[in-house]
């Protein structure tokens, strides 16, 4: 894939607003990484949306020490020195236990990121970075909820587009959290070609790349073998691909998605979009793993995750690593440039 474009001098920063960043479930491992990195120096400023008395707890669980401090609107500036910690207060529903989910926070969960999300469209916040939550135990509360993505875009009135990026690859996806049996259907003339305007407005605005190359997968073994095994190449992805170049949006494919994740393919491109979740996102993670972020595209803000999950086995252990969470929040901050 093409050299990663240089990132914006400090002195250029348009936004000196912090980011915001929600630690996501707090049985799990966000609230450990928050703390984590708050003994570190820092040289992007992050506001915690959370309820202190989680970060409180969880800190005196891993013996480290964290000073918090409120964030205040008429004073943004964010804490930077190790064991302090800034925060905007969202209040727990119950308690939090590491390890222990409890459905009584799922409400909880979700307003830390209502909060953030507000704080983003009013200009507290450059941007949002999250930690993992747990959608199982969204649901299991009685709230429909498929994913960050989706809830994002709900509370934007927005159209998103998941992708992952690590050294060397980016990923997009032209559908994201769907069980297998319904991502045909979900591929549309007008969703793919919503999705690659999309994708590649936000390479050319968000990542300052000049006429983006994108590769985009097939949906079909042998990107359908000329439609012996599948016409949706013919009927969908082929001629909206056609319509896009004429318009100058620089596409190649539909390619076969077991070959197209090789050095012939991805030297020169800045993307590759592929047609469902599991198509595309175990090669990024096999390959960038804990080096590896989550943007979704679309919005109306930045906003970046980190690539693993709750970890709810290892909360409260000390045992996490924070390399996920820090390409999160420094691939938001050059975004917000």
């Amino acid at each position: 894939m093409k050299p990663e474009t240089a990132p914006t001098p400090p002195g250029k920063r348009t936004s000196p607003r912090p980011l915001a960043l929600t630690p996501g479930e707090p049985a799990g491992v966000g609230p450990d990484l928050v703390i984590q990195l708050a003994q570190k120096l820092r040289t992007i400023p992050f506001i915690a949306v959370c309820d202190p008395a989680l970060l409180s707890s969880r800190a005196q669980q891993l013996n480290l020490p964290v000073i918090l401090e409120e964030f205040q609107p008429q004073r943004p500036e964010a804490a930077l020195a190790p064991g302090r910690l800034t925060y905007v207060p969202v209040p727990l529903a119950t308690a939090a236990r590491a390890g222990v989910l409890a459905r009584e926070n799922a409400v909880y969960v979700l307003n830390t990121l209502r909060r953030a999300v507000h704080g983003c469209l009013a200009g507290e916040f450059s941007g949002l970075v999250t930690g993992p939550v747990h959608k199982g135990i969204i649901n299991d509360a009685g709230i429909g909820f498929t994913g960050h993505t989706e809830f994002l875009a709900e509370l934007t009135s927005a159209t998103p587009v998941m992708m992952l990026a690590c050294p060397g690859l980016r990923v997009a996806l032209a559908t994201t959290h769907l069980p297998l049996r319904a991502v045909s259907d979900a591929i549309s003339r007008s969703s793919l070609e919503s999705v690659i305007r999309i994708l590649n407005r936000d390479l050319i605005n968000r990542f300052h790349i000049n006429r983006p190359k994108i590769l985009v997968a097939g949906l079909n073994p042998h990107a359908g073998e000329g439609g012996h095994l599948g016409s949706e190449e013919i009927e969908v992805i082929s001629p909206v691909l056609d319509k896009l170049r004429i318009e100058g949006i620089n596409l190649q494919g539909p390619l076969p998605a077991d070959t197209l994740f090789t050095p012939r393919y991805l030297a020169e491109a800045d993307s590759v979009l592929v047609m469902y979740h599991d198509q595309g996102l175990p090669v990024l993670k096999h390959l960038g793993f804990g080096k590896a972020v989550n943007i979704t595209l679309g919005l109306p803000i930045v906003r970046t995750s980190v690539d693993h999950g709750t970890a709810i086995d290892i909360a409260g252990t000390g045992q996490a690593e924070t390399g996920s969470l820090e390409v999160a929040i420094s691939s938001a901050w050059e975004m917000c440039a």
